[in-house]
């Protein structure tokens, strides 16, 4: 197979080259027509309704500019395919995003975008949805950004359950400023800012925004293709925060991260598929499964030898309130359990915007519209000269 240029391996370019796009160099789309654009006529012909608009619509004309080999373009071509599935217009859908390599995302698709500044995309994107609660509202941002100096927008973000959409792309590395460590990097892991290697204990993020009360919080892989379009796609239509964990593999400063179970030769094998309602059976020969021993998982072998068979199994429920069985399943990590991705909670709570909404009708009702102009004018006023 040919490696379009970009220095992936073979396993990774038959899941990420699926479709195309993916992990190719630079992909620049030549733009949308305008004939896509909703309310738009272009010589006579009316646009078409949005959910007529195709991937290339939400692709803009803008030089992707990650390096060859890049996770984050498995991501970009993903999410620019998911776009149209949601039949929201694009002058209703805007990208908000901080610093670092997957901070660029906005540039690349065709929507209404904003590239804030350092870990301050949640906060952003909390003004827009709350102004504007029908926009579809998506924050895109890394490890470093979301979880050192935005560490505190991130949690507050979650917990108050806005309706946005949260892609977290975790390579372990701060990628952009050339391979220091960064709040998920592996205790023990050398890097140029730990030549002696980490100190610190890592960020779980999946296990982090559960502890949040994320109403929705999933985590896929960026070269498992499919699971990860449906993984967006679920995510999107989920009405309250969705938090994704994307693992995503940095080529260039911390190349094969996370190959012990993502590599398609070996995935079957370590990596653990939730599905609700659904036993938790991994393995190639889906002999293994996962159970509870007491308050803690452990590993079983299926089979007449074991006398266990799907029944043994820990069933997963990802709509149970109780966040405590998600958490302990993010908490689960290879080499001693298989890797968990998928949902791990779905659950439905009221919106921030919504209850903002009905507090501002609410002070309507009891008090009147109001005014700008009488609110500065009331109370003690004063002339300084």
């Amino acid at each position: 197979m040919s490696t379009n240029g970009n220095g992936m391996n073979e396993n990774k370019m038959d899941d990420a080259l699926v479709d195309e796009g993916a992990g190719g160099g630079n992909v620049s789309g030549g733009g949308p027509s305008p004939e896509s654009e909703p309310g738009s006529v272009v010589a006579g012909v009316p646009a078409p309704p949005p959910g007529k608009l195709t991937k290339a619509d939400f692709t803009s004309d803008q030089e992707v500019r990650w390096c060859p080999g890049c996770g984050d373009y498995a991501i970009l071509n993903n999410v620019q395919k998911v776009m149209p599935e949601l039949g929201v217009p694009r002058e209703k859908v805007v990208f908000v995003s901080g610093i670092g390599c997957s901070s660029r995302f906005p540039y690349y698709m065709n929507t209404y975008g904003f590239h804030s500044i350092h870990g301050r995309a949640p906060a952003v994107a909390t003004g827009i949805k709350s102004s504007n609660p029908e926009l579809s509202v998506w924050v895109i941002t890394g490890d470093g950004d979301a979880l050192s100096i935005g560490g505190n927008h991130f949690m507050h973000a979650i917990r108050r359950n806005l309706d946005i959409n949260y892609i977290l792309f975790n390579n372990r590395i701060y990628g952009l400023t050339k391979g220091q460590y960064s709040p998920t990097s592996e205790f023990g892991k050398k890097t140029k800012s730990t030549p002696m290697g980490v100190i610190d204990y890592p960020i779980n993020p999946a296990s982090l925004a559960i502890a949040s009360e994320a109403t929705f919080v999933a985590r896929t892989i960026d070269i498992d293709v499919k699971h990860l379009g449906a993984v967006v796609n679920a995510a999107a239509h989920h009405k309250g925060v969705s938090f994704v964990e994307v693992y995503q593999n940095c080529n260039i400063f911390n190349d094969g991260a996370f190959d012990s179970f993502a590599e398609r030769a070996v995935r079957a094998e370590n990596v653990l598929y939730l599905e609700h309602g659904q036993p938790m059976i991994f393995g190639k020969n889906r002999d293994k499964a996962i159970r509870m021993n007491g308050t803690l998982p452990e590993v079983i072998q299926l089979g007449s030898e074991t006398g266990l068979n799907e029944t043994d199994a820990l069933i997963h429920d990802a709509h149970e309130r109780d966040p405590s069985v998600a958490f302990m399943l993010a908490r689960m990590e290879h080499p001693n359990f298989p890797q968990p991705v998928g949902i791990f909670r779905d659950v439905q709570r009221e919106t921030y915007e919504d209850l903002l909404a009905q507090q501002i009708e609410t002070a309507i009702a009891q008090k009147g519209a109001g005014s700008l102009e009488k609110l500065i004018n009331s109370g003690e006023m004063w002339t300084v000269e």
